[in-house]
């Protein structure tokens, strides 16, 4: 890899794999992010009417024993992670994702804004309200970088949000069929990869393998090229972003980035 080359690794894996095994591997392949699926600390998982208690008073606090494993493994193994879960709230639970650095610090704190009101989990958790970018210090140097939460990927408030505060690259924990999908195929494909060219950011997006969703964890650089796309099963899909050339890129496209 270049000296501006930043490689993020997309841990494309069920809930119950080891986060150190993963964060190990991801930094002995170079790379200088994790990012886990959408709400990992219970797999997204649905629940049937007379469960919906217990699912809500297992949402986890930001600062309890769930998130401090990531932090310790950050910590251990010198990488950044995504870390999602469940967050506990008043009078609902939200869908967050934390992004930690490599020495364990939580440095971005992202609620979901556009959340499922109308399905099951989702109907259960409040939507987040904004949306924040924060320079990461990485082995490349600090980077411009921001979250949103799988269907934020779909309304134009978030990324415009993200563009505003200056996003260089933007990590997408996601739940859902990405191209394989019965209804419309590969069409959030297609969206991910025109949110990344009217934007001129890498975007980088870890979904669920198989049977839970159809895997496809993706990067897009900014020009909407396909960096890389993940299979259906359990894997660590390596996405390497030239940080170079996308803020090249956002200087040459810049009426892309005018909100």
């Amino acid at each position: 890899m270049g000296e501006t080359t930043l490689r993020v690794a997309l841990a494309q894996f069920d809930v119950g794999a080891d986060i150190d095994d993963v964060l190990r591997a991801a930094r002995e392949e170079g790379a200088s992010i994790v990012v886990f699926p959408e709400m990992y600390s219970n797999g997204y998982g649905r629940f049937s009417a007379d469960e919906r208690e217990d699912w809500i008073a297992a949402a986890a606090p930001l600062g309890g024993d769930y998130i401090e494993r990531f932090r310790a493994a950050a910590r251990l193994h010198d990488i950044a992670v995504v870390a999602t879960f469940l967050e506990r709230g008043e009078p609902k639970p939200f869908n967050t994702a934390v992004l930690i650095d490599r020495r364990g610090d939580i440095v971005l704190h992202q609620r979901k804004r556009h959340i499922c009101f109308f399905d099951v989990p989702e109907e259960a958790c409040a939507a987040g309200v904004s949306s924040e970018v924060v320079r990461l210090e990485t082995e490349q140097g600090p980077v411009a970088v921001g979250i949103m939460i799988c269907m934020d990927r779909e309304f134009p408030d978030v990324v415009t949000d993200l563009v505003r505060s200056g996003a260089e690259i933007i990590l997408v924990p996601n739940s859902c069929r990405l191209v394989e999908d019965a209804e419309v195929g590969d069409v959030r494909l297609a969206g991910i990869r025109a949110m990344a060219f009217q934007s001129v950011a890498g975007v980088a997006v870890t979904n669920y393998p198989e049977p839970k969703d159809d895997g496809h964890s993706l990067a897009v650089g900014p020009s909407g090229e396909v960096v890389v796309l993940g299979g259906r099963a359990p894997e660590l899909v390596m996405a390497d972003f030239d940080i170079t050339a996308i803020r090249a890129a956002q200087a040459r496209e810049w009426f892309r980035r005018v909100r």
